[in-house]
């Protein structure tokens, strides 16, 4: 049996806008390889990464990112065309074979809702904690961050949910905060930085596999000029962007993409004109929990 087991999970899918999602791309490309539905939106997945980790001398069930959560409401759901079932990380777990008592760290790529609210669900009006066991891994500067966001992006956190779940964490010396653009988050487990969609967004990445999260969400952003029209600063994101992949070609990893609806991963190549490009990718299967790598 392998030390480390790799797990996709997809407790939801949603949809965003085409053109937001890729920025100055004009459609008749982009809709080539990502089309729109009538409202101009695409599919989007909500993948997490589950390591089973038996290397050490105690066992880590580690997550990274939570989805996006169940208690959001019909007309929230219709607007960005959520499909997924009640308690979505919970049953995804479950696929898994695990509870949620079983994770015991969870690494926060970011505080967009998208990507932390699944660590709540609502409890007699009142949004608790779903990972009660786990040490939750974030970004200090990110989290500050996320308390002043400019009015460009604070729609995208939704401070009301999350916070009193971190501040329960916090209560129960259950908080690690990083800091710094690069650095380990435990043995075996390290982080770098990306600033261009959001400030101190955090990638963690071990010697298999990096989580891309939102600087690279699907493996058509890839291309360096495909950049988010969601990103704080797109001309980071484009510098950030060869920096990674130059770090990920050299290093072998996997790439995960959080976003992808077909293809769960990537390795990282150059093509004959020395552009940064997909190589291998991983296809997407239709499980809601699928073992990967």
């Amino acid at each position: 049996m392998q030390s480390k087991q790799y797990f996709s999970l997809e407790p939801a899918r949603f949809k965003l806008d085409g053109g937001a999602m890729f920025g100055i791309i004009p459609k008749p490309l982009w809709n080539k390889v990502h089309p729109a539905d009538e409202l101009n939106r695409i599919e989007l997945a909500l993948r997490l990464v589950l390591i089973k980790d038996a290397t050490g001398t105690s066992k880590r069930n580690i997550l990274i990112d939570t989805g996006i959560g169940d208690y959001h409401g019909q007309k929230w759901d219709e607007r960005f065309g959520v499909v997924g079932k009640p308690s979505p990380l919970e049953l995804a777990l479950e696929e898994a074979g695990l509870k949620p008592e079983d994770i015991t760290d969870l690494i926060i790529s970011h505080l967009h809702f998208d990507h932390v609210g699944g660590i709540g669900k609502m409890v007699d009006g009142k949004i608790e904690p779903v990972l009660k066991k786990a040490t939750v891994h974030l970004h200090k500067k990110h989290y500050e961050y996320s308390h002043h966001p400019t009015d460009r992006d604070a729609g995208s956190f939704q401070i009301e949910y999350f916070e009193p779940v971190i501040k329960w964490y916090q209560e129960h010396n259950q908080v690690h905060f990083v800091d710094g653009m690069e650095g380990e988050i435990f043995p075996g487990m390290k982080f770098k930085c990306s600033m261009g969609h959001t400030p101190y967004l955090l990638h963690a990445y071990d010697d298999k596999i990096i989580y891309m999260a939102d600087l690279i969400p699907t493996s058509n952003h890839v291309h360096i000029p495909w950049v988010m029209g969601y990103d704080i600063s797109p001309g980071v994101t484009t510098e950030d962007k060869k920096v990674f992949l130059d770090f990920i070609e050299k290093k072998g990893l996997t790439m995960i993409f959080e976003h992808d609806p077909l293809f769960y991963g990537s390795t990282v190549i150059k093509n004959v004109r020395g552009e940064f490009t997909c190589g291998q990718k991983l296809n997407y299967t239709d499980k809601t929990a699928y073992s990967i790598l």
